[in-house]
């Protein structure tokens, strides 16, 4: 597994650079979660196993990349409620006119009140009208950011446990593995061990053997009394 990168903004200079083009215009988090989990199922399998070896940075620039742009997800659904908002104070200006345009209209060709009231009652009915349908967007858009929030942090957390258990199956697989290699190097030295030991032995017993076959010499006399 590749080594993690020790700076946390590394992945995000990498998105900067120009690692995700293709989603920069269109963010879409139900796309990039399936793209994370594409990222996990195409990662080398361990035959024989139940483990996986996950590139730790995808995964990482992965999620980062999703914390990303979730925010900004966020701030285009605000965009969306501010240009709500522009709509419905231009239409209580256009309402304002309507009354203004009335009252004056009324007022050059005919100075009725009724003809007045008339108009601004129109014009308060118009402006209701505009005004509740502008609060029921709001109140829609404001609901659906709020459950976008809510799933959105229930998948990640998901994701990051499922990350954690997979990878603590890894280290446990290793850790196994590794066991099995120093045990069956453990025998092999002990075997090893044994045969030195009995050549060692058997030198020992050719050495003794030696000894007990060489013959004494006679010391003479003459020599003796020296």
């Amino acid at each position: 597994m590749a080594p993690r990168n020790s700076s946390p903004n590394a992945s995000l200079n990498r998105q900067t650079n120009g690692t995700h083009p293709h989603r920069e215009a269109d963010f879409d988090i139900q796309q990039e979660l399936a793209r994370l989990q594409e990222i996990i199922y195409e990662s080398f399998h361990i035959p024989v196993s139940r483990w996986t070896i996950i590139d730790e940075d995808k995964v990482l620039e992965q999620l980062e990349f999703i914390g990303t742009k979730i925010p900004e997800a966020i701030r285009k659904a605000l965009g969306v409620l501010e240009q709500e908002q522009e709509i419905l104070a231009n239409a209580e200006a256009y309402a304002q006119r309507i009354i203004q345009q009335a009252q004056q209209e009324a007022a050059e060709i005919l100075d009725e009140s009724g003809i007045i009231q008339q108009a601004q009652h129109e014009a308060n009915q118009i402006r209701q009208q505009v005004q509740n349908e502008c609060e029921a967007i709001q109140a829609q858009t404001m609901a659906e950011i709020e459950q976008l929030r809510q799933v959105s942090n229930a998948e990640m957390q998901q994701l990051h446990q499922n990350s954690l258990a997979e990878a603590q199956q890894i280290q446990e697989g290793a850790d196994e593995y590794a066991d099995a290699v120093l045990t069956r190097l453990e025998q092999e030295l002990g075997e090893m061990l044994g045969v030195v030991r009995n050549g060692r032995q058997q030198l020992y017993n050719h050495s003794a053997q030696r000894q007990t076959n060489t013959p004494v010499k006679q010391v003479s006399g003459s020599n003796k009394k020296r």
